[in-house]
């Protein structure tokens, strides 16, 4: 006789909509007389192996609904990047707890997580159904049109800028804003969403997708001062040179790696300030300022897309009902299927895990430091509903006496 065990977790970088996937988890396999208990596993994978779980089934729906509304992960999230080894202990708690169904929300490291998983129970017999709920801000899981957590990130990084070009236009000067991606350059691409006016910044962007050279680097900003009298930048973390080299590493004397040995690209502040002084010391021009976004555009609670918390409950909720009435594990998958609107699909596990989805050819221009109007299509009505506008003075002027 089944269990009625359900156990959900979170894993990966915290968004702004994450708790929404939890919620429809909950409030979804509630709605199924079978189920008798849900659990959370506290920080991810490793509150699965240490049997750190909370009883769901004991939360009100008004709590729910409020933790669904409040950006980051409800539950706690880790890093921990599970190998097979890691993964047979997160089979063992799950068997040893008598869990029939596993709903792991995260991005690509997480989809990988579920297929070791769902292939240990499929070789001992046992009757789990696993399935990987989408969530990352890079936008970069493959099968996707786009992942919940990425539209808030790109509202927030488009209104950034928007707010950053109206600064830089009141005092001239060269500003640049590093962004999130270490592979994928869809939320640096964001920040062309905040241009209104011909003559807004960000007039450079930068993205992963293509080559990064300091010396075209450089005369694109020489250029474009020129023109405007000022030039705001948009750069991607994870810009690199034609070897792959990240530029960070390239301008920097000393390099920071994280526990996974990759070079550490979020929250130093390093590559704003290297870009600021090469175009200090090699253009001239005194007034040069750099941002680094960091963790901010993860999970900033005042600017959240409408359209992204109604996906990111139904991809819970989908995720439930093709546990149930499926026969398979897999993957859930948002699908444009209009404009706008979407579907959403049960992907096999294999199809997404461990692969990287990078912006298209045709979102990025031909000089390769924009976007094209088919990215601006594309990413519009994902930012939802309410995005502020700026306005400009229409001055009529008056005739010099003394200057003339």
């Amino acid at each position: 006789m089944s269990s009625g065990k359900i156990l959900v977790a979170q894993g990966g970088g915290p968004t702004a909509v994450i708790n929404q996937s939890l919620v429809g988890v909950v409030l979804e396999a509630r709605r199924f007389r079978n189920v008798t208990r849900i659990y959370g596993a506290l920080h991810g994978v490793r509150g699965i192996v240490n049997e750190d779980f909370v009883d769901l089934t004991q939360e009100t729906s008004h709590n729910l609904e409020l933790v669904a509304a409040t950006p980051s992960s409800a539950l706690g999230s880790t890093r921990d990047k599970p190998d097979l080894k890691y993964c047979e202990e997160i089979f063992k708690v799950l068997k040893a707890h008598e869990i029939e169904h596993f709903f792991y929300i995260g991005g690509n490291d997480s989809s990988d997580t579920v297929r070791i998983v769902a292939e240990q129970a499929q070789a001992a017999g046992y009757p789990l159904r696993a399935i990987h709920i989408p969530k990352t801000i890079d936008n970069d899981l493959v099968g996707n049109d786009h992942t919940p957590g990425f539209p808030s990130a790109a509202r927030f990084v488009a209104q950034a800028f928007a707010g950053a070009n109206l600064d830089n236009a009141s005092l001239p000067g060269v500003y640049v804003g590093v962004v999130m991606g270490r592979h994928a350059g869809f939320l640096t691409a964001a920040s062309a969403l905040g241009k209104k006016f011909p003559d807004d910044g960000p007039h450079l962007i930068y993205l992963p997708e293509r080559v990064f050279s300091i010396e075209q680097f450089l005369a694109d900003v020489k250029d474009t001062y020129a023109r405007y009298g000022r030039c705001v930048v948009a750069v991607s973390e994870g810009i690199h040179d034609a070897s792959c080299a990240p530029i960070a590493t390239l301008l920097a004397k000393e390099v920071e790696r994280d526990a996974h040995g990759n070079v550490q690209l979020s929250g130093t502040g390093a590559l704003a300030d290297l870009l600021c002084d090469e175009i200090k010391d090699k253009l001239g021009i005194k007034r040069v300022r750099g941002d680094t976004f960091g963790y901010l555009q993860r999970s900033f609670i005042g600017c959240v897309s409408d359209v992204d918390q109604r996906e990111a409950r139904e991809v819970g909720e989908k995720a439930v009902q093709f546990a149930m009435w499926g026969d398979r594990n897999g993957s859930v998958a948002i699908k444009r299927t209009g404009f706008y609107s979407v579907d959403y699909e049960l992907m096999p596990l294999e199809a997404v895990a461990g692969k990287t989805r990078t912006m298209e050819d045709e979102f990025i221009d031909e000089k390769g430091t924009g976007v094209t109007d088919a990215f601006r299509m594309y990413l519009r009505p994902l930012l939802g509903s309410g995005m502020p506008d700026a306005y400009r003075l229409r001055p009529a002027p008056v005739p010099k006496i003394l200057k003339r």
